[in-house]
């Protein structure tokens, strides 16, 4: 049993023991690098208020790399002649997500201040916690753990794999959630997010001609904006909360209730009885959904964090060392 633990020891500090086995820990950084969280939300900040969008692609970021490789930032590498193909060229990243060049922006700010201390995969997780605090207006606040190291792999193939697209029914949305260690509650919880950005037209035609469940009036307005078959060079955007587009609020609830919503995946969680009462009470109560979605962003925060094994410090959040 000795032998054992301190095994176990010896295992937990090449893991820099708050990474070990996924165990983080808030204020991670206070001795190692005091002003990270800091620094990271005056970049993010700045970048929010120039283009609110970009908030809401940090957002669906950190969403993107927990539920492939775990939330390792694998979603930030770029394609090598080793590896062509990487997470974000895979098709639900390319070229839709965003905000690459503000995490860029805050590992460079990081690492002036503590070079070799900070992973990538920490910061995407600190801007996704302050994007969703400057989009709510401050609504949404929390403290997350960190100690996550940044993972070596990226595979495209594994986005379509992992990611649920628009078109899940909502068995398919719970066993995807399910698979990552989350809940149904903490799937209907995180659909919130689709209360800001904006969506491809490609990722919701089909719902646009009759019979549809979508409200007649949002797909008229819909159809007078998006082609009728979408292609690469021609796929515009359309934001997906037509009411509150730039604000992390609980409107997409009051929209998947009043069916003014764009997925199949959001019209989804009025299919049971348990999940449409989740979609009802996040409506109907101010604030509950902010508290939810806080809880939600940690929880999801600790999926499958790398240890010393298979994880590093990036030095350069595009690239493996």
């Amino acid at each position: 049993m000795a032998a054992a633990r301190v095994a176990m020891w010896v295992a937990c500090v090449l893991a820099m023991a708050a990474a070990c086995q996924g165990r983080l820990r808030v204020g991670y950084y206070k001795r190692k690098c005091a002003p990270a969280e800091y620094v990271v939300r005056a970049v993010v900040g700045n970048a929010v208020r120039k283009n609110p969008g970009v908030g809401a692609g940090i957002v669906r970021m950190f969403f993107h790399d927990c539920f492939v490789q775990g939330c390792d930032a694998s979603v930030l590498l770029d394609p090598t002649p080793a590896n062509p193909q990487p997470e974000k060229l895979g098709p639900p990243n390319f070229p839709s997500l965003r905000g690459f060049e503000v995490i860029d922006a805050a590992k460079a700010a990081v690492e002036k201040a503590c070079p070799g201390v900070v992973s990538c995969a920490d910061i995407i997780a600190f801007a996704a916690r302050d994007a969703s605090f400057f989009l709510s207006g401050g609504g949404i606040s929390y403290r997350i753990p960190a100690g996550r190291l940044d993972g070596r792999v990226s595979l495209a193939n594994e986005t379509l794999a992992f990611l649920p697209p628009p078109v899940f029914n909502l068995t398919q949305l719970v066993a995807s959630f399910q698979a990552k260690g989350l809940d149904a509650d903490d799937m209907v919880t995180l659909s919130g997010a689709h209360t800001i950005g904006r969506s491809h037209c490609s990722s919701f035609t089909d719902r646009l001609s009759p019979p549809s469940d979508m409200d007649p009036g949002l797909a008229a307005a819909l159809r007078s904006k998006c082609p009728a078959s979408p292609n690469f060079t021609d796929d515009p955007t359309v934001a997906q909360d037509v009411v509150t587009p730039d604000r992390m609020d609980r409107q997409y609830y009051r929209n998947v209730l009043d069916r003014k919503v764009l997925f199949d995946s959001d019209a989804a969680l009025l299919a049971s009885r348990p999940t449409a009462a989740m979609v009802a009470r996040n409506a109907a109560a101010r604030g509950r959904w902010e508290r939810r979605f806080a809880r939600a962003m940690v929880k999801m925060g600790g999926i499958e964090v790398k240890t010393a094994a298979n994880g590093e410090i990036r030095r350069m959040c595009r690239v493996v060392n």
